[in-house]
């Protein structure tokens, strides 16, 4: 595989502790999202508004020391390549990887807390700060770091001017949510949104979906009630959260979206891709056999759509792998560093290392597939040149 590039298309990029507080207006600096140590615990935590989060290193596992849930109790002690871009760069070289896509932590994952701020102006001032921050971060390398523009989704006419703002420099895609219902906003296939997703259309934007998106403070506390807390148990259930993106596909596929924005691409991440097959053969047998043809003589069956304008993602799978050949033009690589999922080796996780996974994978689905799974999707949705 001498002559692919290859394109990480899920990593996350770890929002320094004073990314607010310095960075923000004067005027908001005092409410701004912050590290604070919670008490009794002694644990360093994100606080936004009067919220407590995660903890300030739970994002940030890559070569930590330890198992989840233990995590570095500051950005000082975790792997500088989370959250510095001449380390990351580094880090890319050391596992051959040529370029990422990047996704944030704190305003993707506790997107509720930012919700809840109660003034308008000081959320909006959240979103556009960190997507500065990603602007200079990629700075370092503009090839190789793809950002994405995080929206204040809760205001349709911010999203578009944020979106439009965001397009200008330089971000080449969306991170959107699938459970806007929760917050009590319209469905992301409702047409309440057509104006954001036609903006995106028009800009070649992609529009991703990322498992965890969207959701409420009190799906979080329940995921961590310490009175049941197990981490194994925990962590190895959460693959049903991964899985969750298959209701995501199902509304995306049969809800008109699609045909209503044909170019308009849709990743969903960190969702993996064993199940996609037998979800678009189920959804097209579904579809067939209530007369969804009849009904909707214009549209085409969900799996064509999926194969049109939209891609899932893998990262540890190996059995599943051999359905791979047959929608290598839908699938990309991933490696969800630094996140404890990651493939990242280390004492504080089984985990092989990228290159290790590609070469086992490359046996298994061959050079040809793979280069399409490695570059050739990324770079065709994501403009890599």
């Amino acid at each position: 595989m001498q002559s692919v590039r290859v394109i990480d298309a899920d990593t996350h990029l770890t929002e320094p502790e004073d990314l607010w507080t310095a960075r923000m207006p004067r005027r908001f600096r005092d409410r701004a999202p912050r590290v604070r140590v919670h008490e009794p615990s002694g644990t360093r935590r994100w606080t936004i508004g009067d919220r407590w989060c995660s903890l300030v290193g739970n994002y940030s596992m890559a070569g930590w020391r330890e198992f989840p849930p233990s995590c570095p109790p500051s950005l000082e002690e975790a792997l500088p390549a989370c959250f510095d871009a001449k380390a990351r760069l580094a880090h890319m070289d050391a596992n051959q990887i040529y370029a990422q896509v990047l996704y944030p932590n704190v305003i993707a994952f506790e997107g509720h807390a930012f919700m809840a701020l109660p003034d308008e102006e000081l959320k909006l001032a959240c979103v556009r700060t960190y997507n500065d921050y990603q602007t200079e971060f990629a700075e370092a390398a503009p090839d190789r770091f793809v950002t994405l523009a995080v929206l204040p989704f809760w205001d349709l006419d911010a999203s578009l001017r944020e979106l439009r703002r965001c397009h200008e420099t330089g971000h080449r895609g969306v991170l959107w949510a699938a459970t806007f219902e929760k917050h009590g906003l319209p469905e992301f296939h409702d047409r309440h949104w057509d104006p954001l997703y036609a903006e995106a259309q028009e800009r070649g934007m992609p529009i991703s979906f990322h498992v965890g998106v969207g959701n409420t403070a009190e799906e979080i506390e329940q995921a961590m009630d310490r009175e049941s807390y197990d981490p194994a148990s925990n962590a190895a259930r959460s693959s049903m959260s991964f899985i969750s993106n298959a209701r995501t596909l199902g509304l995306l596929l049969t809800s008109g979206l699609c045909d209503r924005f044909p170019r308009l691409d849709f990743v969903s991440v960190e969702s993996g891709f064993g199940y996609v097959p037998f979800l678009l053969d189920s959804l097209d047998w579904q579809w067939v056999n209530h007369d969804a043809p009849k009904r909707y003589p214009d549209r085409l069956l969900p799996s064509e759509y999926f194969r049109r304008q939209v891609y899932a993602m893998f990262w540890f799978e190996k059995d599943s792998l051999e359905l791979l050949p047959k929608y290598s033009d839908n699938v990309m690589f991933e490696t969800d560093f630094p996140h404890p999922t990651s493939l990242h080796p280390g004492p504080g996780t089984a985990a092989p290392s990228p290159g290790e996974v590609i070469a086992r994978d490359t046996e298994i689905v061959g050079e040809a597939v793979m280069h399409k799974v490695l570059q050739d999707n990324a770079c065709r949705i994501y403009h890599i040149t």
